[in-house]
């Protein structure tokens, strides 16, 4: 049965793409309206045929490029916003032509508040800067086009320069605030694979050094040096897995796995960790599969030391969650063996409710000193924190460990059938 491998998916988002939506669905609007402004006044044009030839390009126009505007910023190129813009100039001018009345009133143009999506578009296109350049050119055009511009005039030029601005800034804004974000996802991607791969080393290479540096040892000759170069392949390793990682949390104190391979302090006799995690799915094809029954898994743990109870009807879960939350027990298991002594016994219960599956691990040793945690993890025997706590974590699920000592340690693994995707849970450990 092949291991499950987890891979972290970064997910770009766009904050311009609504934005880009929103602007096309604003220039369908308009287009609307300046039709409607040219059709309810015209019998005060004296040139309504101009006004018409403009109005047919202007929809045409519109409507052709919807689906390029839709296509955001990779779609609308210099060359389209120039054209775009182009029309609107060209709209404004030709409304003296149309209306020999349009420079002694203020009448509105021909195509009106159409304008502003073009400057809009240069702002979401290239920022503020692209924004004070059209919009000013829009405002030269308007000044032309009133010969004599009125207060009211000046305030609409205005208006629409000022917005166009500050539209072109915020996006600035949001397009780096885009990137910081897709940096720290692509971080925090990379950061959960290294936990896994340490995870892994953790599992295998480091305790297959460690009980070459304790059979060596015992042995002693030529073996007691193995042994030794071996403990200082497991040291200088255990340094590398600890030194690339991220610390889970130092604030308050952490439990342990039984006896001291893991993370946090110890501050009392009983101590809880509460740490704040944010589920992500699991992109593993194997979740998809049919489920496997998870007592088979556990059922390879059970021997003289260690009892398993379970139900007596199939304990199903998602292949990956099974192997994982197998696993997990395995590194509660292996430190039962490592630290709580030869003659400890060890317990494993299963629950099976609707909603989720509870399997405690528990002990008869001499529980965890105060602080050996913190100094295990200094030392970079990562066992809690990678074996059982980032197991536990990557299935959306919890790992909360009670340690007294002088009467044993307990490890509660619960995880959810259906693991939550992009809520915020509590892991304790």
């Amino acid at each position: 049965m092949g291991r499950t491998v987890k891979r972290e998916r970064v997910v770009r988002m766009s904050v311009e793409q609504p934005l880009w939506r929103a602007l096309a669905g604003y220039r369908v609007l308009t287009l609307i309206y300046a039709v409607l402004i040219l059709v309810y006044n015209q019998e005060r044009y004296e040139r309504i045929w101009v006004g018409i030839l403009f109005q047919s390009v202007l929809v045409v126009w519109t409507l052709a490029t919807l689906p390029r505007v839709l296509g955001g910023a990779v779609r609308c190129t210099k060359r389209f916003l120039g054209v775009d813009l182009t029309i609107a100039l060209t709209g404004i001018l030709l409304t003296v032509i149309a209306d020999d009345d349009a420079q002694r009133i203020d009448s509105p143009t021909l195509p009106s508040i159409w304008t502003a999506g073009s400057v809009l578009a240069f702002a979401l296109r290239g920022g503020w800067r692209w924004a004070a350049f059209a919009s000013s050119l829009v405002a030269a055009a308007n000044l032309v086009q009133r010969g004599e511009p009125s207060g009211e005039t000046i305030h609409n030029v205005l208006l629409v320069w000022i917005a166009s601005i500050a539209i072109g800034y915020v996006v600035e804004v949001a397009r780096a605030s885009e990137r910081t974000l897709a940096r720290a996802l692509e971080i925090e991607a990379a950061t959960r694979e290294r936990e896994r791969l340490a995870r892994d080393i953790h599992d295998s290479v480091l305790q297959v050094l460690a009980m070459v540096q304790r059979r060596g040892t015992a042995l002693g000759g030529e073996a007691a040096e193995l042994g030794r170069m071996a403990g200082e392949q497991e040291i200088a390793l255990r340094s590398l897995v600890a030194g690339g990682l991220v610390p889970l949390s130092r604030a308050g104190g952490g439990p342990s796995a039984r006896g001291g391979d893991g993370a946090d302090d110890l501050p009392g006799a009983v101590a809880r960790t509460v740490i704040e995690y944010i589920d992500h799915p699991d992109d593993d094809g194997d979740d998809e599969a049919a489920p496997l029954d998870l007592r088979p898994l556990l059922a390879r743990y059970a021997g003289p030391g260690v009892t398993l109870s379970e139900p007596g009807a199939p304990v199903t879960l998602a292949p990956g969650a099974a192997r994982e939350l197998a696993a997990a027990v395995g590194a509660a298991l292996d430190n039962v063996e490592r630290h709580a002594g030869p003659d400890a016994r060890a317990w494993i219960l299963v629950e099976d409710w609707p909603d989720e599956v509870i399997v405690t691990v528990r002990d008869d040793g001499p529980g965890i000193p105060e602080g050996r945690l913190a100094q295990a993890e200094g030392e970079g025997r990562l066992g809690v924190a990678l074996s059982i706590r980032g197991r536990l974590r990557d299935l959306g699920g919890t790992a909360e460990l009670i340690s007294v000592p002088g009467q044993g340690t307990e490890v509660e693994l619960k995880i959810p059938r259906i693991p939550a995707t992009g809520s915020a849970r509590r892991s304790t450990v």
